[in-house]
């Protein structure tokens, strides 16, 4: 594939995927309002730890076949459909196993609350999970994002909604747990569907039991890879599991749940961007995986930079939507949208370090989240010697995560720059001029007097959009870029460009 195909692929991905991102982002609020509202920051706090466990679980049940999938299928020599079945087949053992030790040992789902009602329940999901997670891949390869987006986007959080708001009618202690279970299951069949019409039945398929060990076995760094980079995003909320009452872990959800949604952005660029990087791999085009990285980075940061200041600047407004009692977590919300921004450029890095140096790659991420550990701990138990509340003591992981996750992107943006002696920074200055801008016209609403609050969110985020986006378009966007907005781009300018500075 040309490195104009290449970048017409990312752009044609990148348009599904944001119009993805938009649909669930769109479909997550009114799961935050409800579970806020109905629920309160006790059963939210409970949930989100069992949540952590049971995809924890769901992502080593994987066994890093999620990103390693491309690969195999790209070496393939036997039908697509047998290779997939193994990885399919490799993951229900690896789930089935999981969940036998989630059923038997609850307490690792709920470590700051009793067992009860249908909380055994909950580790039966991992399976759908996994098997949801893989189908996708498959489906990615053959470049097929629209699955994904329908699955992820619209199935998936839209169900999650619904059902909690059902749910309460009924069982306000289980609603959440139920809700999830439904919207993963409903997530599966979503994904399974199209999974099947794509690539059918394994006719004449038999598991090969040799070939299933050295899939697993050659997969290992990938998986090590996911389970650290999700460590990263989710071992904050377990810390303060084991610290704090819920309701200081349901505060904290909240919070990151809102901060998140930037980072699906990157996590939906993935189906697109593994497949065209091990093409550029398989024709030892090291030039080409770093325009890739650049341009792709670029792209995330940007839009994660926006909705960081969005959701930042007027953050005392922005979690009273969830609810009054959550507008105590708004100062780990503005570290944790931070955070997403400094990931950026590794968390698009890791995408090609993963195939070129993955055993180095999988040390970084080691060395950063025992970091991450360790700075979490030192900085709540340090805030709480100083006799600081609760609620910021809470800050720290969120603290401690942005530092991590910064020096996490300088420590691959340069090992990857180095193995294909080509920047990858997407790093440009309007970046910088664009957000300066934004955080003037941001602070001139919330500084208006109190009862004039809702001009934060019903004028004052458009108008940091618009200030925002308007400089980046006018001073930092190259035809390239452009493409991602243009259903046909202008092939004749596009191989020279996504070149960034730095």
């Amino acid at each position: 594939m040309t490195p104009t195909k290449d970048i017409d692929a990312l752009a044609k991905g990148g348009r599904t995927n944001i119009a993805g991102f938009a649909l669930r982002l769109l479909a997550r609020i009114p799961f935050l309002f409800i579970a806020g509202r109905f629920y309160g920051p006790d059963l939210v706090g409970r949930f989100a730890i069992a949540v952590v466990v049971v995809e924890l679980a769901a992502l080593l049940a994987t066994l890093g076949m999620k990103r390693g999938l491309a690969q195999a299928l790209a070496k393939a020599d036997r039908p697509h459909a047998h290779v997939v079945w193994d990885a399919l087949a490799l993951a229900l053992v690896a789930s089935l196993i999981a969940s036998a030790v989630l059923w038997m040992f609850p307490q690792l789902l709920y470590p700051n609350s009793p067992i009860t009602g249908l909380d055994h329940w909950l580790a039966l999901i991992v399976v759908a999970i996994a098997w949801s997670d893989l189908s996708l891949a498959a489906l990615a390869y053959r470049l097929n994002v629209k699955a994904a987006v329908t699955a992820r986007a619209v199935v998936e959080p839209w169900t999650i909604s619904i059902a909690a708001y059902v749910f309460s009618f009924f069982t306000i202690r289980d609603g959440l747990v139920l809700s999830y279970v439904a919207s993963m299951t409903a997530a599966l069949i979503a994904s399974m569907v199209p999974f099947l019409r794509s690539y059918g039945l394994p006719r004449g398929w038999s598991p090969r039991l040799r070939e299933l060990a050295r899939l697993a076995r050659v997969n290992a760094p990938l998986a090590g890879a996911d389970a650290l980079e999700w460590g990263s995003r989710n071992v904050d909320r377990f810390i303060l599991g084991l610290l704090f009452a819920p309701s200081v872990v349901g505060i904290y959800y909240m919070a990151q749940q809102v901060a998140s949604l930037p980072q699906k952005l990157k996590t939906s660029f993935d189906p697109v961007l593994g497949p065209v990087i091990t093409r550029a791999l398989a024709d030892d085009d090291h030039p080409a995986i770093a325009s890739q990285v650049r341009q792709v980075a670029f792209w995330i940061i940007a839009a994660q930079l926006l909705l960081a200041l969005m959701g930042s600047i007027p953050g005392e407004a922005v979690m009273g939507v969830v609810g009054p009692q959550f507008v105590v977590g708004t100062a780990p919300l503005v570290f944790l949208l931070m955070g997403e921004v400094f990931a950026s450029t590794g968390a698009v890095c890791e995408s090609a370090l993963v195939y070129v140096a993955r055993h180095r790659n999988l040390m970084i991420s080691a060395t950063m989240l025992a970091f991450q550990i360790a700075l979490s701990v030192g900085l709540v138990f340090a805030m709480r010697a100083l006799g600081w509340s609760p609620t910021w003591q809470a800050a720290g992981p969120a603290v401690a995560l942005a530092v991590s996750l910064a020096l996490t992107s300088l420590a691959k943006a340069m090992l990857l720059r180095r193995l294909l002696g080509a920047p990858v920074s997407p790093l440009r200055w309007p970046l910088i001029w664009a957000a300066l801008a934004a955080v003037v016209v941001g602070g001139a609403f919330t500084a208006l007097p109190h009862r004039f609050e809702w001009a934060e969110l019903l004028i004052g985020e458009p108008a940091i959009a618009a200030t925002y986006c308007w400089i980046l378009w006018r001073w930092a966007f190259r035809p390239a870029d452009r493409a991602l907005f243009t259903k046909k781009p202008d092939r004749a300018s596009l191989p020279n460009e996504g070149a960034a500075t730095g």
